[in-house]
Order: structure tokens, then C-alpha cells, then sequence
């Protein structure tokens, strides 16, 4: 019987094969959703499916987009913001 930790529904069951021939059973957190644009909701490009601890483990360069708002707006989302930025300055 496995620890009653262990037990919970939020944990999805992933079955291996032992070199031993025996098929056992792991317990892991599911993997979490995509991450999407804050303004127009698409999934993110350049952004890995990982939990938070094993982000920390990846590099730097791995873990987002290296430009503004990097991980946080798409690239046409981040195109209209600083067009519109542009324009707000020229107007002043």
C-alpha cells in the first residue's frame, strides 16, 4: 500500500517497467497548462510546459523569451504595444 500522501487524485499515475520485468506505479504532479498572452489569449511560443521547480533547473535562455514582456504577450500583441507607444510619443 502506497503512503496515504500518495493517494490523492491530484497526482496522476505513470506506469514503468522495471529492468526487473515488474510494472510499477509513480506518482507525479500533472504537467500545467500552456501559458497564454495576457492580452489576447494565445498559447505562447517559446515558453516549456514545466512546474516552477523545474524551471529552476533549466537555463536562462530555456526559461522565456529574451525580449520585453518576454513570456507574458504574443509577438503581435507586443508589435501593436509598441507601435502604439511609438505613436503616443510622436504625438507629444
Amino acid at each position: 500500500m502506497v503512503k496515504p500522501a500518495l493517494r490523492s487524485r491530484s497526482l496522476r499515475r505513470v506506469y514503468r517497467r522495471t529492468p526487473g520485468g515488474r510494472t510499477v506505479v509513480h506518482y507525479e504532479r500533472g504537467r500545467p497548462g500552456r501559458a497564454v498572452c495576457t492580452v489576447c489569449g494565445r498559447p505562447l511560443a517559446g515558453v516549456p510546459r514545466v512546474r516552477s521547480v523545474e524551471l529552476h533547473g533549466l537555463s536562462r535562455s530555456r526559461k522565456r523569451p529574451n525580449r520585453p514582456y518576454g513570456g507574458v504577450l504574443c509577438s503581435s500583441c507586443l508589435a501593436n504595444a509598441i507601435a502604439r507607444a511609438a505613436i503616443k510619443q510622436a504625438l507629444q
